[in-house]
């Protein structure tokens, strides 16, 4: 199915609803799971992945568009402080983008929507970043 993100039709929907996000989480820690590239990142999670997946699933369902699980249950995102306790560098942003784009390919048959979360996702992972590069922090030094 090829349904384009337009002005009426959000990501959530194009993707497919939650099924094709829980699909996408599943596919994402499953290859954090098991690739090497992906060992520092897996290492700053927990054994039991289940709640984490949880999270996700509820958060990246309504950073497209659809219901707001995620805020309902734990209110702001607050994704850069959330993830303070962790160093996150380029190198970690990439491996995440790894597990990501593996994701992609595999749930999302679209390639414009595919190439569209690409880019949403790489920004995100960048804006994630605690380094000491990380451009996003310019301004606050």
């Amino acid at each position: 199915m090829n349904i384009s993100v337009t002005p009426t039709t959000t990501p959530f929907v194009a993707i497919g609803g939650q099924a094709a996000v829980d699909a996408l989480v599943d596919a994402f820690y499953l290859r954090m799971d098991t690739l090497p590239e992906a060992r520092a990142i897996r290492a700053m999670h927990a054994k039991d992945l289940t709640s984490v997946k949880k999270i996700l699933k509820n958060y990246l369902g309504e950073w497209m568009g659809g219901p707001a699980l995620y805020s309902q249950e734990r209110g702001h995102p607050r994704l850069r402080m959330r993830h303070m306790p962790f160093r996150i560098g380029e190198a970690e942003r990439d491996a995440w983008m790894l597990c990501m784009t593996g994701a992609l390919e595999e749930v999302v048959e679209d390639a414009s929507l595919r190439a569209q979360l690409h880019q949403s996702f790489f920004k995100l992972a960048d804006w994630l970043r605690n380094d000491d590069g990380n451009p996003h922090d310019a301004n606050h030094r």
